[in-house]
């Protein structure tokens, strides 16, 4: 009896066990580099991540590196969902987040976002120090000249950009020198590959060419999405206001919101109840609201859309060049199919002659009573034997001359 109730219990452990490690499925290695520049490895499941950075479950299928996902930057009320190329991150206020960070392909990129994002917040220190010192008090005090206003607009300019911006800048760096990587390894290999197939046209250089070509037109289509995307932020204004997160966090704040959001990446570890309640009062701000220097989000987008548009006009020489060797290919190709031709007429034109030779012979040699048999001498066979071997020879060369006279021949 013992035995059967534990057995019991045990089988009813089982599904329990079962949830436990599901739900445990879902944890990932997750690089994070914080507003401050502290970057560090976190083990976070998906719940952890949709309630630090407020997004919703299908936009983290967005960034899974299982799943090969159409290049995507996805605006949303708290975070920017990056997924362009082999770049995964969301990016919010305060911090990155990088999936799967020991990925090959990933390394240089979390590499460049931790020195430049740790540089970042070095100088936002040095900017809260040298404004919390006192000594820049009686300097500015005592500096009673008035000031121009092209010195007020220039420090206006140089204004650092906001860390989601940052970031984002880094991710179009990564994926930008990617494909100019991809695409300047392809034109070495390209440009030789067709020079060779110029020169000599074989099944092997054919074959290479081709394989170019397919990775040509997979290139192509890359850069022709992430270009897109380019465009498609550029041609809306609403969608860049939505990416000033910093300006949307001060805004919040300034509306006594500060308790819920926070200003560190702890603010974002809440629970599901005040997440709702938080992009409940965060989606009352109307968006016109938002002024921020759409111009600045401009010219970042504008540099790499330019970039980016380089790499397409070189991919795009890249392919005419293989359309005109095709071309050339094709003309050479078919200057071969002519010389065969002629080469055909050439041999049909004999062989009608030797058959009418043949004709001749056959002739002679039928069973058959002829007077040249009994009254013909040496000299006249030797006669009739010429004329049947030279005829044909005298028709060939008419039939030659006819042809190049037709300008059937070359």
């Amino acid at each position: 009896m013992a035995d059967q109730i534990e057995f019991n219990r045990t089988s009813l452990l089982i599904p329990y066990q079962l949830q436990a490690k599901r739900k445990g499925s879902g944890v990932r290695t997750w690089f994070v580099v914080s507003k401050l520049g502290n970057s560090r490895i976190e083990e976070l499941g998906k719940q952890e991540i949709m309630r630090r950075s407020g997004v919703q479950a299908q936009d983290l299928r967005v960034v899974e590196p299982e799943l090969s996902n159409p290049s995507a930057i996805l605006r949303r009320e708290r975070a920017i969902v990056v997924n362009l190329e082999h770049i995964k991150a969301i990016i919010t206020a305060n911090e990155v987040l990088v999936p799967n960070p020991k990925d090959p392909f990933m390394v240089s990129f979390v590499r460049d976002l931790e020195f430049k994002l740790s540089d970042f917040g070095a100088t936002m220190g040095s900017d809260k120090a040298m404004k919390q010192s006192p000594s820049n008090t009686p300097l500015e005090a005592s500096d009673s000249s008035p000031k121009s206003p092209d010195e007020g607009s220039n420090r206006g300019n140089s204004k650092p950009l906001p860390f989601e911006f940052r970031a984002f800048e880094i991710c179009l760096e990564s994926v930008c020198r990617g494909l100019e990587s991809e695409t300047s390894t392809l034109e070495e290999e390209a440009y030789p590959a067709l020079d060779e197939l110029s020169a000599k046209t074989s099944t092997h250089n054919l074959k290479h060419v081709r394989v170019i070509k397919g990775r040509l037109v997979a290139l192509s289509g890359r850069v022709q999405k992430v270009r897109d995307e380019f465009e498609h932020l550029l041609d809306d204004d609403l969608d860049m206001v939505q990416m000033y997160l910093t300006d949307k966090l001060a805004t919040l704040q300034s509306e006594g919101l500060e308790d819920e959001l926070g200003n560190d990446a702890n603010a974002f570890k809440l629970g599901n109840d005040s997440d709702e309640d938080v992009s409940s009062k965060s989606s009352t701000i109307d968006v016109s609201d938002l002024k921020p220097n759409v111009e600045e989000l401009e010219m970042l987008l504008g540099a790499y859309f330019v970039q980016i548009e380089g790499i397409l006009n070189k991919l795009s020489t890249l392919r005419e060049y293989i359309h005109n060797t095709e071309d050339y290919i094709n003309i050479v190709l078919d200057d071969k199919q002519n010389q065969l031709l002629q080469v055909a007429v050439i041999i049909s034109t004999s062989t009608l002659m030797i058959h009418s030779a043949n004709v001749a012979s056959g002739y002679f040699g039928m069973n058959i009573g002829i007077p040249l048999f009994d009254s013909a001498t040496v000299g006249q066979w030797y006669w009739i034997v010429g004329g049947i071997l030279g005829i044909p020879i005298i028709l060939f060369a008419i039939a030659i001359l006819l042809f190049k006279w037709l300008k059937l021949l070359g």
